[in-house]
C-alpha cells in the first residue's frame, strides 16, 4: 500500500512530466523521466508487498544526483518506508541505524562498511542494493509513518524520527506558501539531500512546485559556486554558512549573483558581519533558515537582514515562550508545527518527553520573539552531570583549545565500564601533543571534576557532512 507522500509526488511528476526536474553534473532528467525511472526501479526491487504485510524498511545512502529522488520515489512507490541515511556516516552510525531500526535493504551508491550488508546487486546508474545483515531489532512502525529521517540529538547515536505523509507534505506546503516557491524557480542546492535543509527547502517542495532542482557536486568554494551559478542561472541558492563565507573571501565582482532572488543558509546562524557584507558587496541578502529535524522547517524571512534574526514563523508554525519571561530576554523556546515528527523509532518515549500537554516541542534553544520575528541567543540544557556536579562542555572545550598545538576540541559524556557516566574529550592536534600534557594544562585551569577523565588526541574531530560533530564516532574513540 502506498501513502499520501507518494500520491502527491506522483501527481506532480505527471502534471509537470515534460518539464526539466533535476540536473546534476551528468545531465538533466525531466519530471516524466524521474517518474518512469522510479517505477522501473521499484519493479526491479521485486518486493511484492501485500496488504497487511509488515512494510520493508529501505535505507537510502547516496550522494546528490538525479538518482537520489528516483531511489526515494521507488521506495515510496513500492509501499516500503525509506530511511534517509547521511552518506557521510561511518561504520558506527550505519551499524547503529541498521541494528536499532530493523533495516531490510540498503540502496546505495558507494561501498558499505564490511559486515553491515551482504553482496551488492547493481541497479540503474551508480545505485546498488544490498540486504542488511547481522542481528537487528524490529521496533514497530506507526501505521501512519511513511518516511524516516535522522538526527544526532542528545543520544550520541542516530535517532530515527518517524514522519507521517501528512507531516512531510505539510512541511513542503508550509515552505511553498511561506516562501513563494514557484514552478519557474530554479533551485541550486549545495546541501546533502538527506539533510533537513535540502530535504525541506529544495527536494520535496521543488518536486511539488514543478521547479527545477540543480544539484551541485564538489566543495562549495567560491569559484565552484559561481561556475554553477553561471551554468544554471538559479533564482534560489541553498547552502550552509561555509558557502557564503567562501564567497566573501573572493575579492572580484560576482555579477552572476544578481539573478538570485532567495538565498538560504542553515546549520548555524550566518554571522551578522557576513550577512551585511554579502548585501554590501553582492546585493545578496541571505535568509537564515531555522528548522529542527523533529519539527520540520520553522521560519523564513522574505526581507532578510541581520537585525531581523531568523525571520517569522512559517504557516502552520507556532512558537511559545514561557509565561513570565521578560520581553527581549532569552527564554526557552517551544514550537508546534504541521510538520512534526511522530516519535523516535529507536528511542521510545524520548521525543514524547519533550512535548508539553499542548503538543509543543521544547527545542533546547533559547531566544525571544520581537515584532513577530525569532531571535536565538544560545542553547539550554547543555550541562553534563559528573558525580552530581554540572559541567559546561563548552567551557571545558574552550580551555582545551588553549593547549599549544590543539586546533579543536569536543567534550561529551561517556560511559565507564561500570556503567557510570564520566567526562570525555577529543582534541585535534599533531601526534607530538600527548594526553599527559593536555591533562596537565587543564589541571592548572579547571576544577578537578572538570578535567576530562577520558581523553584522546586525534587528527580531526569526526564530523557530519554539514560540519556537526558525529557524537557516536567520538564516543567510540573514547569508549573503545
Amino acid at each position: 500500500m502506498t501513502g499520501l507522500l507518494w500520491e502527491r509526488l506522483r501527481e506532480s511528476l505527471h502534471t509537470h512530466r515534460d518539464r526539466p526536474a533535476v540536473t546534476d553534473p551528468d545531465g538533466t532528467a525531466s519530471y516524466g523521466e524521474i517518474l518512469t525511472r522510479a517505477v522501473e526501479l521499484s519493479e526491479s526491487l521485486g518486493l511484492g508487498i501485500r496488504p497487511g504485510q509488515d512494510r520493508p524498511r529501505i535505507a537510502l545512502s547516496a550522494g546528490n544526483s538525479a538518482h537520489y529522488p528516483v531511489a526515494l520515489l521507488a521506495a515510496l512507490g513500492s509501499g516500503a518506508v525509506p530511511f534517509l541515511f547521511d552518506p557521510q556516516w561511518g561504520e558506527t552510525e550505519i551499524a547503529s541505524a541498521i541494528r536499532s531500526c530493523g533495516i531490510d535493504l540498503l540502496l546505495h551508491d558507494r561501498p558499505l562498511p564490511a559486515g553491515s550488508a551482504g553482496p551488492a546487486r547493481p541497479l540503474a546508474g551508480p545505485l546498488q542494493v544490498s540486504e542488511a545483515t547481522g542481528p537487528r531489532e524490529r521496533p514497530e512502525l506507526l501505521p501512519t509513518t511513511e518516511l524516516c529521517r535522522y538526527t544526532t540529538g542528545s543520544t550520541g547515536y542516530p535517532s530515527c524520527v518517524e514522519f507521517s505523509g501528512t507531516a512531510v507534505t505539510g512541511a513542503a506546503t508550509s515552505w511553498l506558501a511561506g516562501t513563494g516557491l514557484r514552478p519557474d524557480d530554479r533551485i541550486l542546492c549545495f546541501a546533502g539531500l538527506a539533510n533537513g535543509l535540502a530535504f525541506n527547502t529544495s527536494l520535496v517542495p521543488g518536486l511539488l512546485a514543478g521547479s527545477v532542482l540543480h544539484l551541485a557536486g564538489g566543495l562549495p568554494t567560491a569559484g565552484h559556486v559561481l561556475r554553477y551559478v553561471r551554468q544554471t542561472g538559479p533564482t534560489r541558492l541553498t547552502g550552509f554558512p561555509a558557502l557564503y563565507a567562501s564567497l566573501l573571501r573572493r575579492t572580484a565582482p560576482a555579477p552572476e549573483l544578481a539573478g538570485i532572488r532567495v538565498a538560504i543558509s542553515s546549520g548555524a546562524p550566518l554571522p551578522p558581519d557576513d550577512a551585511r557584507a554579502l548585501i554590501d558587496r553582492y546585493g545578496l541578502p541571505v535568509a537564515n533558515y531555522y528548522g529542527i529535524a523533529e519539527t520540520g522547517p520553522l521560519t523564513f524571512d522574505r526581507e532578510p537582514a541581520p537585525e531581523r534574526g531568523l525571520g517569522a514563523p512559517l504557516p502552520g508554525v507556532e512558537f511559545r515562550i514561557p509565561p513570565g519571561a521578560r520581553a527581549g530576554e532569552p527564554a526557552p523556546i517551544s514550537v508546534r508545527s504541521s510538520s512534526m515528527g511522530s516519535r523516535y523509532l529507536n528511542a521510545p518515549g524520548l521525543l514524547e518527553h519533550r512535548l508539553d500537554q499542548d503538543g509543543f516541542y521544547l527545542t533546547g534553544d533559547e531566544g525571544h520573539l520581537e515584532s513577530g520575528l525569532l531571535h536565538l541567543s544560545g542553547r539550554s540544557g547543555k550541562h553534563i552531570n559528573v558525580g552530581g556536579r554540572k559541567v559546561d562542555p563548552h567551557e571545558v572545550a574552550e580551555v582545551l583549545r588553549t593547549v599549544p598545538g590543539v586546533t579543536d576540541a569536543l567534550v561529551l559524556e561517556v560511559t565507564r565500564s561500570d556503567g557510570d557516566k564520566a567526562l570525555g574529550a577529543l582534541v585535534a592536534a599533531p601526534a607530538h601533543v600527548g594526553t599527559d600534557a593536555v591533562r596537565a594544562h587543564c589541571q592548572g585551569l579547571l576544577a578537578p571534576y572538570k578535567v576530562p577523565e577520558r581523553l584522546a588526541v586525534v587528527d580531526r574531530i569526526p564530523a557530519s557532512s554539514i560540519g556537526k560533530p558525529r557524537l557516536a564516532a567520538a564516543r567510540a574513540l573514547l569508549e573503545g
